[in-house]
């Protein structure tokens, strides 16, 4: 019986944690097609291009915009991110879910062009936490960490409207919440389309 790909929209402050439990989820769940983004930020250590993101000039970037390339599209951190429209089509018509790993911008647009996404925000257990979890990335310097904070202060903003919140306190459990929402999603009647007018006809294979 076909069914229609599923987008999991998976959202978080920096710093939460998301992109270990995004790495959990595609382990288990192989079959996942990732919807790999656009970025104008420079590759950090062990990012491969066209795997983890697609490195692109800021000219480029803006040029694919105005040509209508990008699904959804924005501006965090002074870098530019979007996601390609295109891929992203052919993926769910041929019935793969699609994972996407986007700030809150983003996600807003997609739910306006994807009404049937299921969107997850992952918090971290308090903002004392997600300091520490900056600190220690080493990655940043004090104005970046002052100013990813208050970025997160205005992200936590958007939570209510997901679907799902995943609280990563304990890694392991923060899984098994992400892992819930993502097989809970699945049953949506709106990804089986056909389902309960092949069974009322008989046809269901």
């Amino acid at each position: 019986m076909a069914r229609h790909g599923m987008p999991l929209v998976i959202s978080a402050p920096s710093g939460a944690g998301k992109t270990t439990l995004i790495r959990r989820l595609r382990e288990e769940f192989p079959h996942f097609a990732y919807s790999v983004s656009c970025t104008t930020r420079a590759p950090r250590d062990g990012e491969v291009d066209g795997q983890d993101y697609h490195f692109l000039s800021r000219e480029r970037f803006e040029t694919l915009r105005g040509q209508g390339y990008f699904a959804e599209w924005a501006e965090v951190h002074g870098n530019l991110y979007g996601t390609p429209l295109g891929p992203l089509r052919e993926m769910l018509r041929q019935g793969r879910d699609v994972l996407f790993d986007i700030d809150v911008q983003g996600a807003r647009q997609l739910k306006a062009s994807l009404a049937e996404a299921t969107f997850v925000f992952v918090l971290p257990p308090d903002m004392k936490e997600l300091e520490r979890r900056l600190r220690l990335r080493g990655q940043d310097t004090e104005e970046t960490i002052a100013r990813r904070l208050h970025n997160a202060c205005q992200e936590l903003r958007e939570a209510p409207w997901y679907d799902f919140l995943v609280v990563n306190d304990d890694l392991d459990a923060a899984y098994a919440r992400l892992r819930a929402a993502y097989v809970a999603g699945t049953l949506r009647p709106v990804y089986h389309p056909d389902l309960v007018a092949a069974l009322a006809q008989g046809n269901l294979l």
